[in-house]
């Protein structure tokens, strides 16, 4: 197979009027991927090396989406939408190059499995013309019928034209295809429009081949790997297979997540061995979780890296740019966004952490703000190694504490704190005796005078 070149035209022109949105439905996310992308990934996986895209509403966006598996991408628009056939020959000027297999795919079937695709460039490599993904969907009505004889593709029957026998029929086209690329074009141009839509069928290629005695065969794939998106509905189970699929696999290499169904991964987490994930934990893009990390209940990741052994909330947030290292620990109600968290520092509560190194062993204490932008500019706080921050204590940037400072809870410190020193950054507090008494009756007089006047 590696001998064979390999190109996959995916079918991404679709407006999606069912979606009921603006965008184009391939661009519509799992996994906070486009399905497109996810489709793109999955030809490069099966070892495309060339990849055209048939796109109509929205092209540069379903391009620039694609792009991230298939860099090197060509789009072709699709002026009409002339049936699927007419789709595919928009990439005429693709196909003519001579690859070896040409794979058709669809933008909105992004549970698509490499696997099957290898296995249908399998049958192109043994000889076949054609080959038909197919699949066995619970209730097979409404889809068309793959009808074979003695081990050969000979037609594909839509559902209102099947014959009572036919309906039988269990086997039924996903819509995906193999065809080899020196039959592909003499195929295609075959294909005529003489149906009740007037529109040009990719399906008819199965009969064009097999009357000209070339061999067509059907491979089949997972109900769940073919399933095409139309709706929003349709797409929220998409997302909810893709997710047990990666929460499985996750747990298959060594991770442990408590309630499984309660956490949500996207397409490029990254989570180690002896990895512990509480309930409801969101990991959102661009997140790697090192080996024995804690990720505790509630907590929301975003493009960040945890390191071996830390520790992160519960009710924890890490935005783009946090960094922890070995056994950091980032507790709970606590922000940090582009900020490095060294070994063993620990920042345990109510705190928030911007554009701040936080050095090996310091400690943040509770309420602690860095205070990193000015309405116009962020600046960075520096922390040094094994420096105290006490409870309630404002950081403004630009500012460094010094490794081994102390400062003191309550302080607004403005100004750089040397190391091993000690800095207050707060009022000097004044004590009056017997004065709360007499605030609490005048407070208490004017309230009731106020009542009074109101009736």
């Amino acid at each position: 197979m590696t001998s064979r070149t390999c190109l996959s035209i995916i079918l991404a022109a679709g407006e999606g009027t069912r979606m009921k949105s603006a965008t184009p439905k391939v661009l519509h996310q799992i996994a906070n991927l486009p399905m497109v992308a996810h489709v793109a990934r999955a030809a490069e996986s099966a070892g495309a090396d060339a990849v055209a895209l048939v796109v109509g509403h929205g092209g540069d966006a379903v391009k620039k989406a694609a792009e991230a598996f298939a860099p090197k991408a060509d789009a072709f628009v699709q002026a009409e939408r002339l049936g699927t056939a007419h789709a595919v020959l928009a990439a005429r000027a693709a196909i003519a190059k001579g690859h070896d297999d040409i794979l058709v795919m669809f933008g909105d079937t992004p549970l698509v499995e490499a696997d099957s695709l290898a296995l249908a460039r399998q049958k192109l490599a043994e000889g076949a013309a054609v080959v038909v993904i197919g699949f066995r969907p619970p209730n097979p009505a409404g889809y068309g019928r793959l009808l074979e004889k003695d081990g050969r593709l000979v037609a594909i029957r839509e559902d209102k034209d099947c014959t009572d026998e036919e309906r039988k029929i269990g086997f039924c086209n996903a819509g995906l295809m193999a065809i080899a690329g020196k039959d592909a074009l003499r195929l295609l141009d075959q294909v005529g429009n003489s149906n009740a839509k007037g529109e040009f069928y990719l399906t008819d290629i199965v009969e064009i081949a097999d009357k000209a005695s070339l061999m067509v065969v059907a491979t089949e794939a997972s109900f769940e790997s073919v399933l095409g998106i139309n709706n929003r509905a349709e797409l929220a189970e998409a997302e909810a297979i893709w997710q047990k699929r990666r929460r499985r696999q996750a747990m298959l290499d060594g991770a442990t997540l408590i309630a499984p169904e309660t956490v949500y991964f996207s397409h490029d987490t990254e989570i180690g061995a002896d990895v512990l994930v509480e309930p409801n934990v969101w990991f959102g893009p661009d997140v790697k979780v090192a080996d024995g990390a804690v990720i505790h209940a509630f907590s929301h990741l975003e493009g960040a890296d945890v390191g071996p052994r830390a520790e992160v909330g519960p009710y924890a947030r890490l935005r783009p740019g946090a960094e922890l290292h070995e056994k950091a620990k980032v507790g709970n109600f606590c922000e940090v966004k582009k900020a490095t968290v060294e070994k063993g520092a620990k920042i345990n509560h109510l705190t928030y952490i911007g554009d701040a190194r936080v050095g090996v062993g310091a400690n943040i204490g509770a309420g602690t703000i860095t205070c990193n932008y000015d309405g116009y500019s962020k600046f960075f706080t520096d922390i040094g190694e094994g420096a105290f921050i006490g409870s309630n204590s404002s950081l403004v940037a630009p500012i460094v504490i010094g490794a081994g400072a102390y400062v003191a809870s309550g302080s607004v410190i403005t100004e750089e704190v040397p190391g091993d020193a000690l800095a207050f950054g707060r009022a000097r507090q004044k004590t009056l005796p017997g004065k709360g008494k007499e605030l609490r009756e005048r407070f208490a007089s004017a309230a009731a005078a106020k009542k009074a006047g109101a009736k």
